[in-house]
């Protein structure tokens, strides 16, 4: 039992749920490795979702909201953790949820898409194809879900995948808290948050935003300039928690 007053008790919770989801096979074990080097990165950021974060999380809601046919990519991870969340952010989005593995089997796609559907989610099922153009099973999607799709919310993805989507002419959120990984990079979108801040921070600005103001945060997305932040905000919290002074030369 986890005492609720220890200073990292999310943290610690998160990291039971994944394991007793991995136990289940609802997360790969190469899930939990995922899952640590994020959390390295989210150290980093004091654990808060800084104010380059909250841009790009309305700015994510915007895109959401101003698709033609918007989808939630959901991985072993994100349904272990966010499934309630998930399953809020498509009721205030109107996105389909899909589920889309690297360690793929049937059997896993089923205990991940009950999950979901358990915590409140309507999940676009039924066969796949292999429809992306991807050597690995992350290919697979369904012809009216992920395939057709205008913008897609991948937390927590792979970088082949998401340079894929791109190369298909999708636009793609990611969330993930490297700013110096692949999918970060090739992402429309990145919000350099943790999967469980991130997703409320989307859905309720997805409850407040209007056409004009959807169209505003589109209008001025520059994923270049929210990277360069993420990290700035990582380096300095970095400099300040070793006490160095910003002199100008190296210590």
């Amino acid at each position: 039992m986890i005492p609720i007053d220890h200073p990292r008790y999310h943290s610690l919770v998160t990291r039971e749920r994944l394991a007793d989801a991995a136990r289940k096979g609802v997360v790969a074990m190469e899930g939990l490795t995922a899952h640590g080097r994020g959390e390295a990165f989210d150290y980093l950021l004091g654990e808060r979702t800084t104010m380059s974060a909250l841009r790009a999380e309305r700015t994510a809601a915007a895109l959401l909201l101003s698709a033609r046919h918007p989808v939630i990519s959901v991985n072993g991870n994100t349904a272990a953790i966010a499934a309630t969340e998930i399953a809020a952010l498509q009721k205030a989005t109107g996105a389909l949820v899909e589920v889309n593995l690297f360690h793929r089997t049937e059997e896993r796609i089923q205990l991940i898409e009950d999950l979901l559907t358990n915590a409140g989610a309507d999940v676009f099922s039924g066969p796949a194809e292999r429809l992306l153009p991807l050597s690995h099973d992350r290919a697979w999607c369904r012809r009216e879900g992920m395939y057709a799709a205008d913008v897609i919310l991948i937390p927590l993805e792979d970088g082949d995948r998401c340079e894929a989507l791109v190369k298909m002419g999708k636009t793609i959120i990611a969330i993930d808290l490297n700013p110096l990984s692949r999918t970060a990079r090739a992402a429309s979108l990145t919000i350099v948050d943790e999967l469980t801040r991130a997703v409320p921070e989307i859905t309720r600005a997805s409850q407040e935003l209007d056409t004009d103001d959807c169209a505003c945060l589109i209008s001025r997305l520059d994923n270049h300039y929210l990277l360069a932040e993420a990290i700035c905000e990582m380096t300095t919290r970095l400099t300040a928690c070793s006490g160095l002074k910003n002199t100008g030369q190296t210590p």
